[in-house]
């Protein structure tokens, strides 16, 4: 069950006071407040964490301060979409929105080689007007033997180029609790501005306690993929870690599942799911085409087979594409066999454009549909 409070109670008022007093005399329920700061106010909710079956909705709405009691109907409870709630599947951070309604591409490395392909591939972006990126400086690899990303070591350049060249947003990887104090640390030490988007990997998304610190934190939205060999209502349970902890600014990324009937590509591409989590859940939904096909073939079209997965994710109405780009795509340290060169950034963000202007245009044809039906429905009655 969710409290939705009203706007005017805050926290340490006398009001909210006595909503939580009645809230600890609730047997075996326990709460936790949730506050989303968006452009004009702050929303409160509270969730009720326990056996709530015999708590009545009209009882709940008479307590102090609440506005909206919202009775959670799916497993889902904090990021699932739940009958009578109407709550946002927006986000904020750094200046930009993210949400089930728009589309941001994030390009760059999957691995941070060294400062000098980190500034080519920032000029690039900013040559084509793009805010965001994704750079890799901690990589989980499946041998012990392969490179595993420099670490914090190269955090300090990798923020100051991004400030220079007016990234916005980072998406990177953790796979340690640490790592997230290092990488604020990085950002002091430089006095960065831009913003990280803190990314757990598929081989990390059943790590519990990696997902609970990562959602205990409030300060960096988290990207979390689908895990490459479990179901996608485990992943989205994952996802429920994050939210469950307090962090709800989520983004779930599909990246393929691991098959062999997926060669030869990498992974068998999950993008049909887009949709399908949208309509389970609020999150923004990612889609990352170089990990689920895994290399840079191309079609007898002209097409990479990159292009073609990149597409039908986004008429799909994917929100977030992660896409691996190098300057020298031969000499990556990891992935090489997948990551597109960086003088193709242009024609594969124009790519992209064009497959969002179809999906606009599905949605338009589709709510007209919805809108002869009513007028249809209307004239019978």
């Amino acid at each position: 069950m969710i409290l939705l409070l009203r706007d005017d109670v805050q926290p340490g008022e006398a009001v909210y006071i006595a909503l939580c007093t009645q809230l600890d005399r609730l047997p075996g329920i326990r709460w936790r407040l949730h506050e989303e700061t968006g452009t004009e106010k702050v929303l409160r909710e509270i969730y009720l964490i326990g056996s709530t079956a015999g708590l009545e909705t009209a009882d709940m709405s008479m307590l102090p301060g609440v506005e909206r009691v919202i009775k959670v109907s799916q497993e889902y409870r904090i990021l699932g979409r739940h009958k009578g709630s109407e709550r946002s599947s927006r986000f904020e951070y750094n200046g930009l929105e993210f949400s089930q309604d728009n589309l941001h591409v994030f390009a760059g490395l999957c691995a941070v080689d060294n400062e000098d392909n980190v500034a080519a591939t920032m000029a690039a972006l900013k040559a084509c007007g793009q805010i965001t990126t994704r750079m890799g400086a901690y990589k989980p690899r499946t041998s012990p033997y392969a490179f595993q990303g420099h670490g914090a070591a190269c955090l300090p350049y990798v923020f100051c180029l991004a400030d220079e060249y007016g990234i916005a947003v980072i998406a990177m990887e953790v796979t340690h609790e640490r790592h997230i104090d290092e990488i604020e640390q990085a950002r002091r030490q430089v006095q960065a501005r831009c913003g990280v988007m803190l990314q757990i990997g598929t081989r990390n998304t059943q790590n519990f306690e990696l997902l609970k610190a990562v959602g205990r934190q409030k300060r960096h939205p988290v990207l979390l993929k689908r895990g490459f060999g479990i179901t996608l209502d485990e992943t989205l349970n994952a996802a429920e870690y994050l939210a469950s902890e307090g962090n709800t600014r989520i983004v779930l990324c599909l990246r393929g599942v691991k098959s062999n009937m997926g060669e030869p590509h990498r992974n068998l591409v999950d993008f049909a799911h887009v949709p399908t989590v949208k309509r389970l859940t609020r999150m923004p939904v990612c889609i990352d085409p170089s990990h689920s096909v895994g290399i840079r073939a191309a079609a007898p079209d002209g097409l990479t087979e990159i292009h073609h997965a990149t597409a039908q994710g986004v008429i799909a109405g994917a929100n977030m594409v992660l896409v691996d780009f190098h300057p020298r795509p031969a000499e990556a340290l990891v992935d090489s066999a997948q990551a597109l060169p960086l003088d193709q950034l242009g024609l594969f963000l124009e790519d992209v454009a064009i497959a969002r202007r179809a999906y606009e245009a599905r949605c338009a044809l589709a709510q007209r549909a919805a809108a002869q039906e009513v007028t249809l429905l209307g004239l019978a009655q």
